[in-house]
């Protein structure tokens, strides 16, 4: 994560910034890969908050191409899943699934959003966070360890899927309006730099593409992979809308929270039907 503050207003606009910064931004926010972030504007952020669907597609192949690895090396399904589920929480330094316990540690301590929030940055893990942050593994390991039983193809296009659909919902939370919880940290940075319009295209792209991809297994896998990426950002949402109300905004942990709520709705859609 990254400290900085919202410029006010009479700062001067930032210049726009070029798809090379909103890449630089997204991979070296989002991921732990070695790209060097030349500019942390409102305009780089912009740009960044709309590329992050790019870095899931990267995060996603990755998770995808070992778990086929070790089914082609002979590992069954589960080792398989557990690679998967793996590569997205190496990439990122567990901090999604960081973020995912602290905030169900502050949603579960029914203490004013102050109190919460400082519950959030404290360094050990509660009780609501640890039940949280083992169901959602468990629930995604279960997911992709079924879907390469079933299909290699299948599962690795989970794989991809979920942690595209997990970066889309940070595109859609970091929209005009939504604020930021704190003056500093990740939300302060990009809260409210994504225009709606341009939030709500990429959703509609994403979904679409997901679609097509999971048509090249069959029309009703492409039904299903679409209505994936879909409830992933409704449910995503749901619980943005929840963090608003009980911590006045957005976080870092907020962030990490949605991303890691996404790719398990995605992937308990894909398992369903079945």
């Amino acid at each position: 994560m990254f400290t900085s503050s919202s410029p006010s207003p009479s700062s001067p606009p930032s210049p726009p910034s070029s798809v090379s910064d909103g890449l630089r931004f997204a991979f070296g926010t989002l991921t732990v890969l070695p790209v060097r972030v030349r500019r942390w504007d409102r305009a780089a952020a912009r740009g960044g908050m709309l590329c992050a669907p790019v870095a899931g597609l990267v995060v996603g192949g990755g998770a995808a191409g070992l778990g086929l690895l070790l089914l082609v090396l002979g590992a069954g399904p589960l080792l398989a899943a557990v690679a998967s589920v793996a590569v997205p929480a190496a990439l990122t330094r567990g901090l999604h699934l960081d973020g995912l316990a602290d905030t169900a540690d502050g949603l579960g301590s029914g203490k004013p959003a102050e109190d919460a929030l400082r519950i959030m940055k404290q360094s050990d893990i509660g009780p609501f966070g640890v039940l949280t942050l083992v169901l959602a593994v468990l629930a995604q390991v279960a997911v992709l360890a079924q879907l390469y039983g079933a299909s290699w193809t299948r599962g690795a296009l989970a794989a991809v899927v979920s942690a595209v659909a997990a970066r889309l919902a940070l595109t859609l939370a970091a929209r005009v309006g939504v604020p930021a919880a704190r003056p500093e940290g990740l939300g302060a940075a990009v809260a409210g730099v994504v225009p709606g319009p341009a939030a709500l295209g990429a959703a509609a792209g994403v979904t679409a593409a997901a679609g097509a991809a999971g048509a090249c297994l069959g029309g009703y896998d492409g039904v299903r992979t679409a209505l994936a990426v879909a409830a992933a950002l409704v449910v995503a949402d749901l619980l943005l809308r929840r963090c608003v109300r009980r911590f006045g905004g957005v976080t870092g942990d907020v962030f990490g929270a949605l991303a890691e709520t996404a790719a398990t709705t995605a992937l308990v859609v894909l398992a369903l039907g079945r």
